[in-house]
């Protein structure tokens, strides 16, 4: 039986256009949906947001520019380190704007967390149980 993986980084969250801060970001993996990774930042023990992605999408974005809706991913240079650039829309603001949040990782570290999903489950070997999935969706759980 594969386990979950999980890993707790170090991220910064940009606040405004130049500051950033550091909060933490848990990553996990669960093989039984293994297409999904799951992400919660936290700051001061306190949940910030949470955020599942496509694991593929999450490693693509470590390359290319990913993502045309409430979560976009890019690689970038800042020094001589690369990093994964985060930008994740959120629920609408009362003036008709969105909550916006922007976070950088260190790329080399979500890379070694990917490695770890691949190695629990390899890319192309996800396997999905669609009727429990459709029991679920009819009985209404």
């Amino acid at each position: 039986m594969n386990s979950m993986v999980r890993r707790t980084l170090v991220v910064e969250l940009q606040a405004g256009a130049t500051d950033r801060f550091p909060v933490l970001a848990h990553l996990s993996y669960d093989p039984a949906d293994p297409f999904a990774v799951t992400l919660v930042f936290s700051h001061d023990g306190r949940v910030l947001a949470r955020w599942r992605l496509d694991r593929e999408m999450l490693a693509d974005g470590l390359t290319r520019p990913v993502g045309t809706g409430d979560v976009r991913l890019r690689p970038e240079s800042r020094g001589v380190g690369r990093e994964l650039r985060m930008e994740f829309l959120g629920e609408p603001h009362a003036d008709g704007g969105r909550h916006h949040a922007v976070v950088s990782a260190w790329a080399g570290a979500v890379g070694d967390f990917l490695s770890d999903t691949f190695r629990s489950v390899p890319p192309g070997s996800e396997e999905t149980r669609l009727d429990a999935f459709l029991t679920d969706v009819l009985t209404g759980r």
